[in-house]
């Protein structure tokens, strides 16, 4: 992996770090806020690669319409809604529940 991608997983995972538990946000709300170009396509990249860094809590990162697009990353298919239901979230179908109160805004949320 050249240095490059591997700054570009850190911001990414420095972002994904500040979600609450409870809240959800998705792949391109992290890109818009990093101004990242390559868009959510790879921050789903980072997602991906995050199951070996600590503390990355990657189970809170969906699609843009709240669903666990990402769920065949984890250890089990599921896995990524058992984590996310522990939080408080209710997940049918692969979808969060609620997912607009749910959603949490990088954008809002980490302004200086």
């Amino acid at each position: 992996m050249n240095s490059e991608k591997e700054n570009y997983f850190d911001w990414v995972y420095q972002v994904v770090r500040e979600i609450p538990a409870g809240r959800v946000t998705s792949y391109g709300a992290i890109a818009h806020f990093l101004g990242l170009k390559s868009g959510a396509r790879m921050v789903g990249y980072a997602m991906n690669a995050s199951h070996t860094v600590n503390d990355v809590p990657a189970h809170r990162v969906v699609n843009r319409k709240g669903l666990l697009t990402g769920k065949h990353h984890f250890a089990t298919p599921t896995q990524m809604e058992e984590l996310l239901r522990s939080e408080g979230i209710h997940v049918e179908n692969d979808q969060v529940i609620d997912f607009e109160s749910r959603f949490w805004s990088p954008e809002k949320e980490l302004k200086p």
